[in-house]
């Protein structure tokens, strides 16, 4: 009962990731989309822990949980400030739907994520596959641990590809 207070207690920290960019922009100067960008970016930074989630669980429990904790917490500063890119980018008549779409692909996102992770799960404890000193369904959850840890850094850079300098769509 405890590990999961503190780990929801943990990721409550992301309370604060909506104030970051202000603080930023505050201190810098920077546009406020290269304040959020800038804040994304040290976002994905924290889920990077997460590689060393596993491994250090066997010596105590509470190095995961830690860590899972930051993963998660950077996981909503993220996820808040994504939605507000939106709403930076594209003229209020259509925030709504940019936001919609962003749920619909953060929900289909979750659904492919939760389906492979099964089969891979099943797969690695079936053929007791080996990975990075893992073996079987351990393996498994390392390759997750693995992808999730860099799927924010792979976010950003493609964010960062399509939209480098700030510039409002719009549309007639």
């Amino acid at each position: 009962m405890m590990l999961i207070f503190v780990l929801y207690a943990i990721t409550m920290l992301s309370i604060y990731g909506g104030k970051l960019p202000t603080i930023i922009v505050e201190k810098t100067g920077l546009h406020p989309y290269d304040a959020r960008l800038k804040a994304m970016f040290i976002f994905t930074l924290f889920p990077l822990l997460t590689l060393f989630a596993q491994p250090l669980g066997a010596y105590s429990y509470w190095f995961p949980i830690i860590l899972i904790g930051l993963a998660g917490a950077a996981h909503q500063s993220w996820s808040a400030n994504l939605f507000s890119v939106g709403s930076d980018l594209f003229p209020k008549n259509a925030i709504g739907t940019m936001t919609g779409i962003n749920g619909m692909a953060g929900g289909i996102s979750s659904f492919l994520i939760n389906w492979i992770s099964g089969y891979l799960f099943d797969y690695a404890d079936k053929t007791q596959m080996h990975f990075l000193g893992f073996t079987g369904k351990p393996a498994g959850y390392f390759i997750i641990f693995c992808y999730c840890a860099v799927a924010y850094l792979l976010g950003w850079l493609v964010l960062k590809a399509f939209v480098p300098k700030y510039k409002a769509v719009s549309y007639n």
